[in-house]
């Protein structure tokens, strides 16, 4: 039987009623569901021509299915298929359906934005004499504000008001964009807008067109219909769409710009939109549950008026109220410029994106105002009158910091002490000491200033240099350091350390957790390749690690267990039990980022066979014994193809500090987990390959002999490894 998928995409054993990791209600799959490892994108008369590759289901409604898939023709390139299924019947019905959802797909593919998924095409499949349509678009790595918001919300924090500012700017210009090709979203919130893994920057998905498409036949051409009579299509989600799009089924750019106020109050609050209406009044009341300054307060009163008349008509009057809100630290538009089709921003100061702190991942909070952190435009590339507005809007901003410098007298340093005391004290703050040299600038690092000694900006250089060393990100570093200091240190969570001597001892501690955690790196081994990407593992990452290890006949809770034995050898501190985190919050941390970046590593060695081997059997032979050496926090995995109804007798001999797991192909019969026994023996109730993981916990090298005995032989059985996920390191 095939596992089940919650929305998340969390695997779940068959039978389960809700997910066993988020608690979702599950679904049954329909037999029209496409099952992992399907391949599609031709026909049958030209098998050649297939290309898509079905990993999972993503989700599914009333229209159809989402299934993530592999791009046979771009080495595997992660995508999505979205499925178009109305609800009706007839043939002619089908036909006009299917002309209705071409002629949206054709809106949607001429759409190009780097924060849209590009459409790539549409195609039809012919399964069971059924013609059924997919539209294919990027995959988007990252995660949903929704899952954003419930990670802080589990920490007791929201979205703080300048990442919601920033958030405004970010998306404003791409509802420019898509409104002046005449496309409204008609479905913004937090679950349609995603934080990009990549460049921290926040994208727009799932647009309501083809739903539109979808609704509009059912109504037009379901059995209970006349099919004649045309009935307005009402999308949205109750309380993100404005009213007259509920009821009447009415839509204008101002209804998206309704929406993306409800959604922006949903992150400041940590509310749902039905906690945040008086039931009296029926009218707006969150001034409870969040103090805004007065621009942002304003702009976002103005956007949900229940009065279209009442609200901003376009998204240039948004921008235009929102420069007022502008902190110290503007740049231009993150928009690249260039782009076919895309309409010229209006040349005002409210065109100009203000960068404030990225919008982190949930775990930990963002730390600091970071230009780099998101591609901006630079002031050049800009025409002759935004560069001018730029410059005497920047020579107004740069002015705020001198007068503060000249007030306190303690120079350009009290700029940035006046920003963050503006900001959040939830906010996680740069790193508590800044990195001493000014050459390198250019990796994020900036010069101490003078009131540091020459001896803590010796032992800062010597850290930087060991960094550099390894081929370590600065952000991530910075990151990494953070999460242990803050460990050790909850109660400075959220505060900036300063340069002043008061701070000197906390600096020191944050020096030495850096220098332990490097050492930890050093001592990981990890490749070079594995460093360098630290900070940037993704899902993407995970999934193809499971299909790369899976050709080798082999389940990624071997791969997970052979990963475990190294990272809690060497990083046992930073467990999930030890940290308080789920699995899914763990791989969010930068922690997580080094468990993932010897996930990477592991793969290799199985695909060079250094940590993998196959049993096999001579000719009449029922037995094998297989002995090697392991060193310390090291692994090795077997394989055994067997068949359902053998006798097994398994033995391992070896030391005491040796764990030892024995999996069946679908992880359905209990074996052994990570377990200190030696022996198992008995009748094998399923066929496939089995797997047998022998890891070391000793601290130096440790031989072992691996005995294993099958009786009753039959035919090879048919593999059947299986996507799975493991147990969280811990």
């Amino acid at each position: 039987m095939k596992p089940l998928y919650c929305s998340k995409g969390h695997e779940n054993p068959t039978g389960t009623n809700f997910c066993q990791q988020c608690g979702e209600k599950l679904s049954l799959p329909t037999s029209n569901n496409l099952t992992q490892g399907s391949i599609l994108g031709g026909s049958e008369a030209t098998p050649q021509e297939f290309r898509y590759r079905i990993v999972r289901e993503l989700g599914h409604g009333g229209f159809g299915r989402t299934y993530l898939a592999l791009d046979l023709n771009r080495f595997n390139e992660p995508c999505v298929l979205k499925e178009f299924a109305p609800q009706v019947q007839g043939s002619y019905a089908l036909q006009k359906a299917e002309q209705l959802f071409e002629r949206e797909a054709g809106v949607l593919y001429k759409l190009q934005h780097p924060q849209i998924p590009r459409f790539r095409e549409m195609f039809r499949v012919n399964t069971h004499d059924t013609g059924r349509l997919f539209l294919v678009q990027d995959y988007v790595e990252g995660d949903t504000y929704r899952a954003l918001l419930e990670v802080r919300r589990q920490q007791g924090l929201k979205f703080t008001e300048a990442e919601v500012t920033q958030l405004l700017f970010q998306i404003l210009p791409v509802l420019e964009y898509i409104h002046s090709n005449g496309v409204i979203h008609r479905d913004i919130s937090p679950d349609n807008l995603m934080l990009r893994s990549s460049d921290n920057l926040p994208v727009l998905i799932d647009f309501g067109g083809v739903k539109q498409v979808a609704a509009t036949v059912e109504s037009q051409f379901s059995p209970a219909g006349s099919g004649t009579t045309v009935i307005p299509t009402r999308l949205g989600k109750v309380g993100y769409a404005p009213e007259e799009q509920m009821q009447r089924g009415i839509v204008f750019p101002h209804s998206d710009l309704y929406a993306l106020a409800v959604t922006m109050l949903v992150l400041l609050t940590g509310k749902q939109p039905h906690q945040l209406i008086n039931p009296q009044t029926l009218s707006w009341d969150w001034r409870r549950e969040v103090s805004l300054s007065p621009t942002l307060e304003s702009v976002l009163d103005k956007m949900l008026q229940p009065r279209p008349g009442d609200r901003y008509q376009s998204v240039s009057e948004v921008l235009q109220a929102l420069s007022g809100n502008l902190p110290i630290a503007a740049y231009p538009p993150t928009q690249p410029a260039g782009l076919p089709s895309t309409p010229s921003l209006p040349t005002t100061e409210a065109t100009l994106a203000v960068v404030p702190p990225p919008v982190g991942q949930g775990y930990p909070p963002p730390h600091s105002l970071n230009p780099s952190a998101s591609p901006a435009t630079t002031p050049a590339s800009l025409p002759s009158q935004p560069r001018r507005k730029f410059f005497k809007l920047l020579r107004k901003i740069l002015l705020v910091p001198m007068l503060i410098a000249a007030a306190g007298g303690i120079g350009w340093w009290a700029g940035n002490l006046w920003l963050h005391s503006k900001s959040d004290p939830g906010r996680k703050p740069p790193e508590p000491t800044s990195s001493p040299s000014a050459s390198s600038a250019i990796d994020g690092e900036q010069e101490l200033p003078p009131q540091v000694s020459a001896s803590e900006k010796q032992r800062k250089e010597a850290l930087r240099q060991r960094r550099l060393d390894l081929g370590i990100d600065y952000n991530f570093y910075v990151d990494l350091v953070n999460e242990a200091f803050w460990i050790q240190n909850p109660n400075q969570r959220g505060r900036r350390l300063s340069n002043e001597p008061e701070d000197e001892q906390l600096r020191q501690q944050w020096d030495k957790i850096s220098a332990q955690l490097l050492d930890k790196l050093e001592t990981s081994n990890l490749s070079s390749e594995a460093r360098r990407r630290l900070g940037s593992y993704s899902a993407t990452d995970r999934e193809r690690w499971k299909v790369e290890v899976n050709k080798l006949r082999l389940s990624s809770r071997a791969l997970y267990d052979l990963t475990d034995g190294k990272y809690l050898s060497i990083f046992s501190d930073y467990s999930t039990d030890k940290l308080g985190l789920t699995f899914e919050q763990f791989l969010n941390t930068p922690m997580g980022q080094v468990w993932q970046a010897m996930v990477a590593d592991q793969v290799k060695k199985l695909q060079s066979g250094t940590a993998l081997e196959t049993i096999r059997f001579e000719p009449g032979a029922t037995s094998n014994k297989l002995s090697a050496t392991l060193k310390p926090s090291e692994g090795k995995a077997y394989i055994a193809q067997l068949n359902q109804g053998q006798l097994m007798q398994v033995q391992l001999q070896t030391g005491e500090k040796v764990l030892f797991s024995v999996y069946s192909p679908t992880g359905k019969m209990r074996i052994l987990e990570d377990s200190r026994e030696r022996n198992w023996s008995g009748q094998l109730t399923e066929s496939g390959y089995y797997e047998f993981v022998v890891i070391s916990n000793a601290s130096g090298p440790i031989d072992y002999q691996l005995n294993l005995t099958v009786e009753n032989s039959s035919s090879p059985a048919t593999p059947s490894p299986q996507l799975s996920e493991s147990k969280p390191p811990g």
